[in-house]
């Protein structure tokens, strides 16, 4: 019997009811950030396309940047009949929630992925790793996040130099604004700013404070930054709505972004990519939305039974963040901006394309 004539009679047996059709993956994702948050929505977008490209099921619960709530969205999932819970659930470890999520799902049957952020330090002494402990924590994928930290820095500290925004000792000022002090992504993020001061033996880091990622207190805290460190004029932070909210009030004290003061951002939003544009954002990375999207294509892939421990590892730390520049920024709003097109996911998977032996997560390869 030919390939194409089994197929043919597998389908011919579907449709008159004589087998039943494979029932879709079931995938929930406990979202740690706010339902209206650009970040996270995005990263759940990105999802939902995956989802609907590889024929998944997802459902996204927003924790609204609630900790607990985040527990409770597990919880609940655990508790459902057993009939209506998610076959996986993708997680991050935002504010250090994981090893409890773990636990919490620990006996319901669903396996997780851990996506965006892992569990690291004292936590795995805990937790254990992937598939240790916990055998139905299947693995963990993560940005590089270094990279955010590190590729906003140069590009800025280059800006700043050409700009000649120094100080009166001939040196460039550094403000840093950064997350949270928990979170994996965010320490590695203010690693990379500190590989790329390293690097600068005419860059001085003035101050770093920790806005919580949100947009009104990088503000209220900037106010006073910019009377406290008069010479910074080089202003880097861990996401762009922290970025806005410094710049409003460098605003407020009568200078010009992209002009007077310089502004860094990490994020792929529709605000932060139209700064890029105009120049009020002197340096962006972004793409690590995608982790989630990229975490649903390794799921699919191992509910039909292609597992990703044997050739990529349990634990990937994968580049993901590239540099817009004003054209690419623009790209990235065509390519992105109609909601009713599909993206289309299949080619990465490798259960569907046999003779790929790695994933290759390239978010610039969606820009072509």
């Amino acid at each position: 019997m030919s390939a194409a004539f089994y197929r043919l009679f597998l389908l011919l047996l579907t449709t008159f009811g004589l087998i039943a059709p494979a029932q879709a993956v079931s995938v929930a994702f406990i979202n740690p950030g706010r339902s209206n948050e650009a970040y996270w929505v995005a990263a759940a977008s990105a999802m939902v396309q995956a989802a609907r490209s590889l024929n998944m099921q997802l459902e996204v619960k927003y924790a609204e940047r609630d900790h607990l709530k985040a527990l409770e969205i597990a919880a609940s999932l655990a508790a459902r009949p057993t009939a209506q819970r998610p076959d996986y659930v993708v997680f991050s470890n935002d504010y250090a929630t994981g090893p409890e999520i773990l636990r919490l799902l620990n006996g319901s049957g669903i396996q997780a992925m851990m996506a965006f952020s892992g569990i690291h330090g004292a936590d795995r002494r805990v937790t254990g790793g992937p598939r240790e402990k916990y055998g139905f924590w299947l693995g963990t994928l993560e940005p590089r996040a270094e990279d955010a930290g590190y590729l906003t820095a140069k590009m800025l500290i280059e800006k700043g130099r050409a700009a000649q925004l120094r100080g009166a000792d001939g040196l460039l000022h550094v403000i840093a604004i950064a997350g949270d002090r928990s979170t994996p992504s965010s320490a590695a993020r203010n690693a990379g700013l500190q590989r790329a001061l390293a690097e600068a033996s005419d860059v001085v880091l003035d101050q770093i404070v920790y806005a919580n990622w949100n947009r009104e207190t990088a503000m209220t805290k900037s106010r006073w930054l910019v009377r406290r460190h008069a010479e910074a004029r080089l202003v880097w932070a861990g996401s762009d709505q922290m970025a806005f909210g410094a710049m409003q009030a460098w605003r407020e004290h009568g200078d010009v972004p992209g002009r007077d003061v310089l502004f860094s951002g990490v994020n792929t939003s529709v605000e932060a990519l139209k700064a890029v544009r105009s120049g009020e954002l002197s340096a962006l990375a972004g793409g690590h939305f995608m982790a989630g999207a990229w975490a649903m294509v390794m799921i699919h892939d191992h509910a039909k039974g292609v597992d990703f421990a044997g050739t990529e590892g349990l634990e990937l730390v994968v580049p993901m963040f590239i540099l817009f520049t004003p054209p690419l920024a623009e790209r990235f709003m065509q390519r992105f901006s109609d909601e009713q097109k599909t993206l289309d996911f299949r080619h990465y998977s490798r259960a569907l394309n046999p003779r790929l032996t790695h994933y290759d997560f390239d978010v610039g390869d969606l820009l072509r």
